[in-house]
């Protein structure tokens, strides 16, 4: 994402009135490009033809919640590369996973902080656009499996992976590496970056979901360690 503010779209998804108005009285002071939704379904609606950069989802919403509003997203071809940051008064441990889980990027409990929320969305934007042209390796081959970082895909002998932001940066931040540890720290900070705050346990989900993907060979843990991409067994 080369462009600047004025062609940075943000989709806003809340039920809530008044969150809506405070979202957009505030991010529009910062020049993007903003749509609104009230809920779930018409957010889907609206993002088809949108094509927002950014999303910011309620997770409590009536006709369709915030996280399956965020699993049919990842879903969408036009979507693959879209930014989901989770904004919701729930703060269970069991809700922020399943918001990872569903391919969101961060997580950010209510009540609403203003200036501190459109600080951090402005450091996701500039870390997500910059991810890519800091990489040398724009293809990777290992056996059957493809990245190309160039075009946000993978592919395993031939058939096209469907994965969610996070989850091929973390596989191509581990293949660009391989058969070197990271233990969990590591890798939230090389895939999350320092200024989001994200659980330990999102790393391990976010591996489940790789494996279920590719063959749990390239992906190796060492217990009490970490995780290493392997090619001994390739």
């Amino acid at each position: 994402m080369s462009q600047g503010k004025q062609n940075t779209k943000i989709l806003l998804v809340d039920d809530d009135p008044d969150i809506l108005e405070l979202l957009e009285y505030n991010l529009a002071k910062e020049n993007y490009v903003l749509a609104k939704a009230a809920n779930g379904q018409q957010a889907l609606e609206i993002a088809k033809t949108f094509k927002p950069n950014l999303v910011i989802l309620d997770v409590m919403m009536p006709i369709l919640d915030g996280i399956e509003t965020a699993r049919q997203m990842k879903l969408m071809p036009e979507l693959k590369s879209t930014i989901l940051l989770f904004l919701t008064a729930r703060g269970e441990e069991y809700t922020e996973i399943a918001a990872f889980e569903a391919g969101g990027t961060d997580y950010v409990v209510k009540p609403i902080k203003p200036r501190a929320l459109v600080s951090r969305i402005k450091s996701m934007l500039n870390r997500e656009s910059g991810g890519a042209a800091e990489n040398a390796q724009e293809i990777i081959q290992i056996g059957d499996l493809i990245i190309n970082r160039t075009q946000y895909s993978a592919s395993f002998q031939g058939r096209l992976l469907v994965l969610p932001k996070k989850e091929f940066e973390l596989l191509s931040f581990l293949a660009r590496n391989p058969n070197k540890v990271f233990n969990r720290d590591e890798l939230l900070e090389k895939v999350w970056g320092t200024d989001v705050y994200v659980v330990e346990r999102t790393v391990d989900v976010h591996i489940r979901k790789l494996r279920e993907k590719i063959p749990e060979y390239y992906i190796k843990t060492l217990k009490g360690v970490g995780y290493l991409f392997s090619i001994d067994s390739i």
